[in-house]
C-alpha cells in the first residue's frame, strides 16, 4: 500500500541541480518576465547582488524535479498530480551559475477513496551558502489504482 511508504519515508535530498544563466533566460521567455535582474548581467551586476538571480517562481517550479530524484516508486499509482502549496517562503536569491538541492520531509499523508495525498516539508539549499532559498509545504496528489 503507498501510504506505508511514505509513512516510513525518511528524509531525503535531491542532487544538485544547475540554475544556470540559459535555464534563467529561458524561464524567463516562458514566463514574460524580463525583469533586468534576471536576464541582464551588465544592469544586475551594478545591483548589490552582483549579477542576475533566478526568478523565485523557477526555483519553486524545480521541486517537481528535484522529487523525481527522491521520489519512492509507487506501484499502485497511476498518476501524480501537483496538488498546491500551503506556504512558501523565498528566503535567499539563487544567483546565476549556483546549485540548488531539495531536501524533502513527509509532514502528512492521508488515503482515502483512491487518493493518496502527501504534503512535504522542502527546503531548497544553494550550494556553499548557508541560508536557504526557499522553504515551502508542498502537496502532492497520487491517483491510485483500484
Amino acid at each position: 500500500m503507498s501510504i506505508e511508504i511514505f509513512q516510513n519515508f525518511a528524509p531525503a535530498t535531491s542532487n544538485w541541480h544547475m540554475i544556470d544563466q540559459a535555464r534563467i533566460d529561458a524561464f524567463a521567455d516562458v514566463t514574460n518576465d524580463h525583469q533586468f535582474i534576471h536576464v541582464d548581467p551588465v544592469k544586475a551586476a551594478e545591483t548589490p547582488l552582483g549579477g542576475t538571480i533566478a526568478h523565485g517562481y523557477l526555483t519553486l517550479s524545480m521541486l517537481a524535479t528535484m522529487a523525481y530524484d527522491i521520489m519512492p516508486d509507487l506501484p499502485d499509482s497511476s498518476m501524480g498530480l501537483n496538488y498546491g502549496l500551503n506556504k512558501v517562503r523565498f528566503l535567499s536569491p539563487v544567483r546565476s551559475g549556483k546549485r540548488i538541492r531539495g531536501r524533502y520531509e513527509v509532514a502528512r499523508c492521508d488515503q482515502k477513496d483512491g487518493r493518496l495525498t502527501i504534503e512535504w516539508l522542502v527546503t531548497v539549499e544553494i550550494e556553499g551558502e548557508e541560508r536557504p532559498a526557499l522553504v515551502a509545504e508542498w502537496i502532492n496528489l497520487f491517483i491510485l489504482e483500484a
